[in-house]
């Protein structure tokens, strides 16, 4: 049981039909590379507490929020993490408390993808297994947290590979990959509007 839940997790994260999750990672890691692994370590873990959070309180019923809102909310997060990305190019050097900000926000936004995640893992719970609630949760987590370990690695490599093999700036490297973001986070917004029209 422990290992269809933590594989779910994992698959969730990775599906690419829901990709609005693995766009905030990638928003989240575009701007880091590997030797600012301890800066992005902190994010991620400031991300992955605040979706914990709220994963664990809506699953067992603690807190609710309507699904619709929600919806809304997680690209809104992704279009904010991107355009701060696009903002913070045009400053100069980030001081603490720039870092500190992200990490807050990284922390909130978080609890609100947490409130997205329960959604999916409400529907996939089979009934009559409520004993198991708590391991199907930290199965579906820690299923969560390797996908999201996958993706941030991919970007890393990614950026290594961008930055250092093919010399592309840095700054074009973030604005490219944040522009891209944002427009598909336009077009996920977009899509949530036709479908309440």
């Amino acid at each position: 049981m422990f290992n269809i839940y933590l594989k779910l997790g994992f698959e969730h994260l990775l599906d690419l039909a829901a990709y609005d999750h693995l766009l905030f990672v990638i928003a989240l890691t575009v701007v880091y590379q590997i030797v600012e692994w301890k800066k992005l370590l902190v994010l991620v873990t400031a991300f992955t507490i605040g979706h914990s959070i709220t994963l664990a309180l809506a699953v067992l019923d603690i807190i609710q929020f309507p699904a619709n809102i929600i919806e809304w909310l997680i690209p809104v997060t992704i279009l904010l993490t991107a355009a701060y990305n696009l903002w913070m190019l045009k400053q100069p050097s980030a001081g603490s408390s720039q870092i500190n900000v992200k990490y807050i926000a990284a922390l909130f936004f978080g609890l609100i993808h947490g409130m997205g995640f329960s959604n999916f893992l409400k529907s996939a719970l089979m009934p009559g297994e409520e004993h198991l609630l708590v391991w199907q949760l930290l199965a579906f987590n820690l299923g969560i947290e390797l996908g999201q370990l996958l993706i941030v690695g991919a970007v890393l490599l990614i950026n290594f590979l961008v930055l250092n093999i093919l010399g592309l700036k840095k700054q074009t490297w973030i604005a490219v990959v944040n522009t891209v973001v944002m427009v598909l986070c336009i077009w996920i917004i977009g899509g949530l509007v036709m479908v309440k029209q």
